[in-house]
């Protein structure tokens, strides 16, 4: 038996079937209107699509202005840099300059000591982040492996020498270089960078060296692996993003420290490159080109080093993520 039902002319027809027993079953009830594509359909690319691509406009809108906010600073250290000597001090001034003058960025050099400084800062940031690492590894693996007494106080006590500044200890510190008769010396500048980074090293080495499981390190003591060859061939592997980390930031602390290298430094030769920038401006000169393209040319080694070592950074973190 089949019944139509009445309603509107979208209404599609119910159909009912009747069986043997009497029982009835209904084969459709959808809309006519659904069916063919009508209001009960939802198009695609409507208004939802709209609302997501305004979105993302705005996000992007965001993300462009954030990212300017932060090019700014270097966009006016670079037209600043480019601009002569009169135009430095004319007024009104302006914003770009009216002669390009590329050939600070080589007078520069004429005018001071750039490349000695730059030479001394590489050398004491390089030497501090070997240090720092070379004393960090053992004490952060030894940690993260055993529970002794005071292992947490130890812990808290590496974190809390985080919160002292170098300013704060500029007098001790200067005394004691001069008991150990090492002012004016690279020895002296090294030995502090490393000093002043090594509670972090230690304390983000820690953090991935226990995030590690000991099973690994269990099954290569299986496979004949000593000690040495385990943390080598298994640990320090898997905590290169730590690893890489613990260099940025070392290197990266070492290379802007100041007020220590003002402090215990006398000789130009001597001088990092931190130094070095300031005395451009001083009360007998002013030579604000030379200052914002050496603050420039500084810049320079660091972005150098985190190019290099950002594909590390990015492979350890994605390492283990696909089995």
């Amino acid at each position: 038996m089949t019944e139509r039902s009445e309603g509107t002319e979208d209404a599609a027809p119910v159909v009912t079937a009747s069986d043997e027993g009497g029982a009835t079953t209904a084969q459709s009830t959808r809309p006519r209107s659904a069916r063919r594509g009508g209001p009960g359909r939802a198009k695609p690319g409507g208004r939802s699509g709209s609302v997501g691509r305004g979105k993302r406009a705005i996000l992007a809108g965001v993300g462009y202005l954030v990212a300017f906010v932060f090019v700014a600073p270097y966009l006016e250290m670079l037209l600043t840099a480019l601009k002569p000597d009169r135009e430095l001090t004319a007024s009104p001034t302006t914003f770009l300059p009216k002669h390009w003058n590329f050939g600070n960025f080589v007078d520069v050099w004429k005018a001071a000591p750039i490349w000695t400084n730059m030479q001394v800062s590489l050398t004491v940031a390089g030497a501090a982040t070997l240090i720092a690492l070379l004393v960090a590894l053992p004490a952060a693996y030894y940690t993260a492996r055993n529970r002794f007494w005071l292992r947490t106080p130890f812990l808290l006590l590496v974190l809390i020498t985080q919160m002292f500044a170098p300013t704060a200890l500029v007098v001790g510190i200067y005394r004691e270089m001069v008991s150990l008769n090492l002012t004016d010396t690279l020895l002296g500048l090294i030995l502090v960078n490393a000093a002043f980074n090594l509670p972090f090293c230690v304390w983000i080495l820690h953090g991935y060296f226990s995030s590690i499981p000991k099973a690994l390190e269990e099954a290569a003591y299986l496979d004949g692996a000593g000690k040495v060859k385990a943390l080598t061939k298994v640990t320090l592997p898997l905590s290169l993003p730590g690893l890489v980390t613990a260099v940025i930031y070392t290197f990266i602390g070492a290379w802007n420290e100041y007020v220590v290298a003002l402090t215990i430094t006398s000789s130009p030769n001597r001088q990092p490159l931190t130094v070095a920038v300031p005395s451009f401006v001083t009360g007998y000169q002013e030579h604000w080109q030379y200052l914002f393209a050496t603050s420039l040319i500084a810049i320079v080694p660091v972005v150098i080093l985190f190019i290099v070592i950002e594909r590390y950074l990015i492979g350890g973190l994605t390492a283990g993520s696909v089995k």
